[in-house]
């Protein structure tokens, strides 16, 4: 028996080759069994969770998820922060209340020290002692220390038999003509809390004093009480 004949594909017309269906294979690689293996013990664990201390806290972790330990740590850390935030802000509030008292308050030594060299650069008379006023420079007494840069102002305060309180103060003023002292002697009424002044001169060598202030005491006065005889102070 004669095998079954099959036309060859170059005799076949085009068109039928077109028809031809077409065979793909797709294979999918897998991984290999190390691999896998590779993967679950390194990438696919969960990284271990951070313990929280008093220094490593950085609020990571929700509350809820602190333990008892944890939740300790964080309280210790908040009111060590609290502590350190209240103490930095009373620091802060004392150097402005000092600054304020010591500068810029009107009752403070400083504030009078300016208004004086105002008032003596203002005076005519004092000008024509000392020179142009543009010219003329306030400053303390010298100190002991030769590395001292400051020259601090001469000032006492103190309170007499009546509860009033007094302000001396001595300081140095020198122009292009001459130099001189400036004496202030200021006092506080018990009715009032400003100062007032009692007295304010300026001295030049060889010149009369000139006063820009001088205040009287009142009639009685500050005067001693004297009964059958016996002075009561």
């Amino acid at each position: 028996m004669l095998p079954p004949l099959r036309p060859s594909p170059a005799l076949l017309p085009r068109a039928l080759l077109r028809l031809r269906p077409t065979t793909t294979t797709t294979t999918t690689l897998l991984p290999r069994t190390t691999d896998l293996a590779r993967c679950y013990a390194t990438g696919s664990s969960a990284p271990k969770r951070r313990n929280v201390t008093v220094l490593s806290d950085d609020g990571r972790y929700e509350w809820g998820e602190l333990t008892g330990r944890e939740k300790m740590a964080r309280a210790t850390q908040q009111s060590v922060n609290f502590v350190v935030v209240l103490a930095g802000a009373v620091l802060t509030g004392g150097v402005f209340y000092l600054l304020y008292t010591e500068v810029f308050s009107p009752n403070s030594k400083t504030w009078q020290f300016e208004k004086a060299v105002e008032r003596i650069l203002d005076d005519t008379r004092c000008t024509a002692l000392l020179g142009d006023r543009r010219q003329i420079t306030a400053f303390g007494d010298n100190t002991w220390s030769r590395w001292a840069r400051n020259r601090p102002i001469a000032t006492s305060i103190y309170k007499d038999r009546l509860g009033r309180e007094h302000l001396k103060m001595n300081f140095h003023v020198e122009g292009p003509l001459n130099s001189g002292t400036v004496f202030v002697h200021m006092m506080k009424p018990l009715e009032h809390n400003e100062w007032e002044y009692q007295l304010l001169a300026l001295e030049v060598p060889g010149h009369s004093r000139v006063v820009l202030e001088q205040a009287h005491e009142k009639p009685g006065v500050g005067k001693a009480l004297k009964i059958f005889g016996i002075q009561f102070r």
